[in-house]
């Protein structure tokens, strides 16, 4: 549902990864990039809105005004939505392992 409507706005890179054998934190991050804060914070909000379908919110919401990486927490998923230069300097899919599905620049 996140990844979709991450790829919906055009992200890139959308992956999940799969911590639940890693961290008690959350079970899965969702990760991925947008080429401008507007379009981050595009992502982020389609997320929220995918959510909110599914009567799911986040618990919070970190990064949104400077929008270079956006988190959004919802218990058991973690949504990270970056700018490329911060998503490759935090590099979360080598921090935490493979990605469950593939990194296909979504077109």
């Amino acid at each position: 549902m996140l990844r979709g409507a991450a790829v919906d706005k055009k992200a890139w890179d959308a992956v999940v990864i799969d911590v639940r054998e890693k961290t008690s934190i959350a079970d899965y991050f969702v990760v991925c990039e947008g080429e401008t804060d507007r379009q981050v914070r595009a992502i982020a909000d389609a997320m929220v809105d995918a959510a909110k379908d599914k009567q799911l919110r986040p618990l919070a919401v970190d990064g949104y005004d400077d929008a270079t990486w956006i988190l959004l927490d919802f218990d058991s998923v973690l949504a990270n939505v970056f700018l490329p230069g911060e998503r490759s300097y935090y590099d979360l899919e080598s921090l935490w392992g493979r990605a469950v599905k593939g990194r296909k620049k979504a077109s």
